[in-house]
C-alpha cells in the first residue's frame, strides 16, 4: 500500500513537470496595432411607406392626442435600399435594416440600424448605428472591413413625401 502511494505522487509530480515544461503556453508578443483607417462613403437610401418601413407596434391612446402623422410611442421595422444616387434606378449598394422608435412628442426618434454592403470593396461589410436622429447617427461598430468601427452618419432629408422617403447620407467612418 505504501508503495502504491508513493508511486503515485511521483507519477503526479512528474506529469505536473511535464505540463509546466511543454508549449502548451504561448510566449507574450509585443502588440502592434493596427493602422486607423478613415472611410468617407455618401449614399441614398430610398424608402417606400408600407412596403420597406412597417410600423409594428404603437401606442394604445385613445382620444385624439395621438393623430400626427409621426404617432407618438411608434415601433417602425426598416428595411431599405441603399443606393448610390437619388434616382430609383440608381445601383444598389447595400441596404439598411433596423427598427425605429418614434419617442418624441416633436417626431424625433432613436434608431438602431444597420447599413450593409453587398458590393465593391465594402461586400459583406457593414455599419451599426445606434443613436437618436439628430443631427446624425453614430456608429457604434461594424463588421468585414469596418469592424471595430466608430464615427458618424450626417444625413439629410432629400424628398419626404406620403409614400416615399430618399434620405442622403455623408458618413464618416474610424476603423481598423
Amino acid at each position: 500500500m505504501r508503495g502504491t502511494l508513493m508511486l503515485s505522487w511521483i507519477l503526479i509530480i512528474c506529469l505536473s513537470l511535464v505540463a509546466v515544461q511543454s508549449q502548451y503556453y504561448s510566449k507574450t508578443l509585443p502588440y502592434h496595432p493596427r493602422p486607423v483607417k478613415v472611410t468617407k462613403l455618401h449614399f441614398f437610401m430610398h424608402e417606400h411607406a408600407g412596403v420597406t418601413a412597417v410600423q409594428v407596434a404603437q401606442v394604445n391612446i385613445t382620444g385624439n392626442d395621438n393623430n400626427s402623422s409621426v404617432p407618438f410611442a411608434s415601433l417602425v421595422a426598416v428595411n431599405d435600399p441603399l443606393r448610390a444616387g437619388t434616382e430609383p434606378d440608381s445601383e444598389v449598394i447595400g441596404n439598411v435594416q433596423g427598427i425605429t422608435l418614434l419617442a418624441g412628442m416633436n417626431a424625433s426618434s432613436t434608431q438602431y440600424i444597420d447599413f450593409g454592403f453587398n458590393t465593391g470593396k465594402f461586400n459583406g461589410s457593414s455599419l451599426s448605428v445606434f443613436s437618436r436622429g439628430e443631427p446624425g447617427l453614430t456608429i457604434v461598430g461594424g463588421r468585414g472591413r469596418f469592424m471595430m468601427a466608430k464615427g458618424v452618419a450626417l444625413f439629410n432629408p432629400v424628398l419626404i413625401n406620403a409614400t416615399k422617403v430618399i434620405i442622403e447620407f455623408k458618413v464618416t467612418a474610424i476603423h481598423y
